[in-house]
């Protein structure tokens, strides 16, 4: 993982973990890596996959079932998958469409944009 200075990184581990639970690589009630093991594999401090795990159990992502490890709880996906969505057109999209404005890009060039990128990941997804 390629962290960025745009922010912090146990808010981009946090991050990491929620894409996994949208990519289906963590189900319901699965077991989330172990902070040594995520700490390990993403080159970063304990402590600061921790501060991430933290996050994620105060959002009502994971639990923690004592001397066992962190779980994806109940309705992660979901919560993910609307936070996401919030985050996307309330602070992202404005920022396109302004763009796009100023360069002049109309809706239909944005559509079979759209439609062609979407083929692209279709097919790395089959």
């Amino acid at each position: 993982m390629k962290f960025n200075d745009n922010q912090p990184i146990f808010i981009q581990i946090a991050d990491y973990i929620g894409e996994m639970i949208l990519r289906r690589e963590l189900q319901t009630n699965q077991q989330v890596p172990s902070v040594r093991d995520l700490a390990v594999k993403l080159e970063v401090n304990p402590n600061t996959v921790m501060r991430a795990i933290e996050r994620l159990q105060i959002a009502g992502i994971i639990y923690n079932k004592r001397g066992m490890g962190n779980f994806v709880a109940d309705g992660a996906f979901e919560k993910i998958m609307e936070e996401r969505k919030h985050k996307l057109i309330k602070e992202v999209l404005p920022g396109i469409f302004e763009e796009m404005h100023l360069l002049g890009i109309t809706e239909s060039e944005l559509i079979r944009y759209y439609q062609s990128c979407n083929k692209k990941m279709n097919n790395t997804i089959d």
